[in-house]
């Protein structure tokens, strides 16, 4: 049994039910919810990024330090890392490490249980493998240069600058080629840097638990969500009250994708309403298979657990506590 504390990480595809299963285990294990969601993070993103605040009950007091939201009413479960940037900057996976890192740390300390649910891989790697991050912004000229070579060069390319590091990455990573581009981008493009390594410790002991569905049931529970967040939640009001109240730009309003894209499109009469279900539905789908295969290759070096239900989650978290 490993002394160092105890994390549980919930991972899945969208509109598998994260939430929903997070709350309902941190109520049982007294517990603190930390999102990893690389568009909750944003005020003002809440239909769109399904950041579903009603499920974790009634909150009466004021925002926990780091972002979270504290509460009195024994229903409500305290959540981290959810409104706490401006959409109009943008938001590392270095400086969600570091908030996540912190959250936990708090929660740790007042003797709750940190439970962490996301579908963002990069978010929940960077947390769970401990990745040393830096904040050094992205070249385009020099990602525009690193486009035209393939893996194998971009690799000998990193093997060159950091030896030792490359060395250290999977069979994944050594073919990523966007991975690859970050790795030569943070080492400064054709100067070296050896700092940046993967350490070799891991602050906490986590479990990680993995929720999705058959295709086909998946694809269903995707429709079902974006029609309901376009004709009863107002999804298409919340975009276009982001670019005339809060100023996001059209362009900044399609970068985060999505509800986000396809909504400001179709608010600039570039597509059809009709068309904008067609190409949100469609593009949804894809993220969700692109969510598997982050998970899936993320599992040839650690574990998930992949639920059938509630029980089972409860079942393996009383036997790994």
């Amino acid at each position: 049994m490993s002394d160092k504390n105890k994390i549980i990480v919930i991972l899945g595809t969208t509109a598998s039910g994260k939430t929903a299963l997070g709350v309902a285990l941190a109520r049982k294990f007294n517990g603190e919810i930390i999102s990893a969601d690389s568009r909750q993070v944003y005020r003002g993103l809440d239909i769109g990024s399904g950041k579903d605040l009603a499920e974790y009950g009634e909150k009466n007091s004021p925002p926990f330090q780091g972002g979270g939201r504290g509460g009195s009413n024994e229903f409500f479960v305290p959540y981290h890392l959810i409104d706490i940037a401006d959409p109009k900057e943008k938001f590392s996976v270095a400086e969600y490490q570091r908030q996540a890192f912190a959250a936990i740390d708090d929660i740790l300390k007042r003797g709750k249980l940190p439970i962490i649910i996301g579908g963002s891989g990069q978010y929940l790697e960077a947390v769970v493998e401990n990745y040393q991050l830096t904040d050094i912004k992205p070249d385009e000229s020099l990602r525009e240069k690193f486009e035209e070579k393939s893996a194998s060069e971009l690799f000998e390319m990193l093997q060159e600058k950091n030896l030792a590091f490359a060395e250290k990455l999977n069979n994944s990573d050594k073919n990523n080629k966007r991975r690859l581009i970050r790795y030569l981008e943070v080492f400064g493009g054709e100067k070296k840097n050896t700092k940046y390594q993967i350490p070799k410790y891991q602050k906490y002991d986590f479990i990680l638990l993995g929720l999705t569905y058959p295709k086909e049931i998946l694809a269903q529970r995707i429709h079902e969500r974006l029609i309901k967040r376009l004709e009863k939640e107002g999804m298409i009001q919340e975009v276009s009250d982001l670019y005339d109240k809060i100023g996001l730009s059209w362009q900044r309003l399609e970068e985060f994708g999505l509800e986000y894209k396809f909504v400001a499109q179709y608010l600039q009469e570039k597509i059809y309403y009709e068309q904008m279900v067609e190409l949100l539905d469609r593009a949804s789908n894809q993220f969700a298979k692109k969510q598997m295969t982050w998970f899936k290759r993320w599992e040839k070096k650690r574990e998930i657990h992949w639920l059938i239900d509630q029980a089972e989650a409860e079942d393996l978290i009383k036997r790994w506590i």
